[in-house]
């Protein structure tokens, strides 16, 4: 008997928490980290006890709510380093993180919203560390531009997203490109490769 009455608590709680992540997702990626649990609660439609029984802080919360979106940015990160040429590891970095950026509103929530806590900022600072280290071994190949910093690539990032387009489809062929223009002006040696295909895109109105 105790065994049929505790299988239906723990859907629940399951339940629960899948509705906190979500809503804590959508809640940081419009308003920041600054919204207030109590708002991330209304969104879930449960009590703010039950957010703080599952997630005792917000930086717990916020980890958690993107911990696929980290895992995701340090993999790209790895795999770019794994590669022989560095400037084929560059790329690969560069093309597939503004692809996910494109992709997942999630994504690009994680990245604006970053907050410097200790649950998050180790894997942060890791993925960091690497991306720092591929634009060394770029450089020192005579393929990267000596003058490109970090920031440059989350400038790249933020011209990503300032993409609109009509569909998620119309976006990541935006972005595809968009990565291509920004790798052709980052290499020392520009090669007239082609571009991928360009996109209509709405123009602004006056």
């Amino acid at each position: 008997m105790s065994t049929e009455v505790s299988r239906p608590l723990r859907s629940d709680a399951t339940d629960n928490r899948q509705r906190i992540l979500a809503a804590a997702r959508v809640a940081f990626g419009s308003r920041g980290f600054d919204v207030p649990m109590r708002e991330i609660a209304r969104r879930a439609a449960v009590g703010l006890a039950t957010v703080y029984r599952r997630f005792p802080t917000k930086e717990a919360l916020f980890a958690e709510a993107f911990a696929e979106q980290l895992a995701l940015c340090s993999a790209i990160v790895e795999e770019g380093l794994a590669e022989p040429d560095p400037w084929r590891g560059f790329s690969l970095v560069l093309e597939r993180l503004m692809e996910a950026h494109a992709r997942d509103r999630g994504f690009r929530a994680l990245l604006a919203q970053l907050p410097h806590t200790a649950d998050v900022a180790t894997d942060r600072d890791r993925t960091l560390r690497m991306l720092l280290d591929l634009l060394h071994r770029a450089k020192e190949s005579g393929q990267l531009r000596e003058d490109i910093v970090l920031e440059d690539v989350i400038l790249a990032m933020m011209a990503n997203e300032g993409i609109q387009a009509r569909s998620p489809e119309l976006r990541v062929a935006a972005s595809r490109r968009l990565a291509a223009l920004m790798l052709q002006s980052f290499r020392v040696r520009p090669e007239p490769a082609p571009l991928p295909p360009a996109v209509r895109l709405p123009l602004p109105l006056r």
